[in-house]
């Protein structure tokens, strides 16, 4: 059965949205730094902490993980500091 949505392979980096987690302070340097991007198809990518296997099985009523997806935990300034930068619906 198909998936009603599936990555693009081939999207790219294209912004980033909020500021750098070295501007908020979340970082010290380059190796640990949680992001948010919005990629060329639109789609959003995000890095930040697999907490998979900590919060899989906690998940609410009505969520659930495939196989092939992670559960990412990233700062909350970071999404608050992105705000700005996502549309409205």
């Amino acid at each position: 059965m198909a998936r009603a949505w599936e990555a693009d392979l081939s999207a790219l980096f294209v912004k980033r949205l909020g500021k750098s987690a070295e501007e908020l302070g979340n970082s010290q340097g380059r190796e640990q730094c949680p992001d948010i991007w919005q990629l060329s198809n639109g789609d959003i990518a995000v890095i930040g902490r697999d907490l998979t296997d900590h919060y899989g099985s906690r998940l609410p009523e009505g969520v659930a993980l495939g196989a092939d997806e992670r559960l990412v935990v990233i700062p909350g300034n970071m999404l608050i500091a992105a705000k700005p930068d996502i549309p409205d619906a």
